[in-house]
């Protein structure tokens, strides 16, 4: 069995773990999140504590996965997850019209994006946009999807960033 797979999880106050014959669920404050079943997989539980154990003569390699996905699930509903998107460039905007975000990004029109369900985005500044949710790969495939809409360029690194991404100048033509 795998280093990552050995590592027991434990639950916070408040966080529940059903282990059901398909799936598995996590309930607790920010949600509930499920996924399938891994196979070769079982999850026990004791005390708070979360265990992941192979069965006897399968293959380890979905050892370490499935506890990695169950530990971002109690996490993702204890705590939730956040991405933190940069908007750099004159005149790039963003602002929340109920639940949509209104972006301007130097396009000849505004790009409307609509939240999916179990994600809130919030707006502290215009150039800031805060996405937070308790599912991590929902979080985010949201916050690339903003980043999409008009990514760095690479002479200028204007557009659209993750809060601290370091974008590598080119350097300009020379005459």
């Amino acid at each position: 069995m795998s280093r990552v797979a050995k590592q027991p999880i434990s639950l916070p106050k408040g966080v529940e773990l059903t282990v059901g014959n398909d799936d598995i669920s996590v309930k607790g404050p920010k949600g509930k999140l499920s996924m399938h079943h891994l196979p070769g997989v079982s999850i026990t539980q004791d005390n708070g504590v979360a265990n992941i154990s192979l069965a006897e003569g399968t293959d380890d390699k979905f050892g370490g996965t499935a506890r990695a996905l169950l530990a971002n699930m109690v996490k993702g509903v204890s705590d939730g997850y956040e991405r933190k998107l940069e908007l750099v460039g004159v005149g790039y905007r963003a602002a929340m019209q109920g639940k949509s975000l209104n972006l301007s990004l130097g396009f000849s029109h505004p790009v409307l994006f609509d939240a999916p369900e179990g994600i809130s985005i919030e707006t502290p500044t215009q150039t800031e946009v805060l996405i937070k949710g308790s599912d991590k790969q929902i979080v985010g495939q949201v916050a690339a999807k903003i980043r999409g809409f008009r990514p760095p360029e690479p002479y200028k690194g204007k557009g659209v960033r993750y809060a601290g991404e370091k974008i590598t100048l080119k350097e300009a033509k020379k005459a």
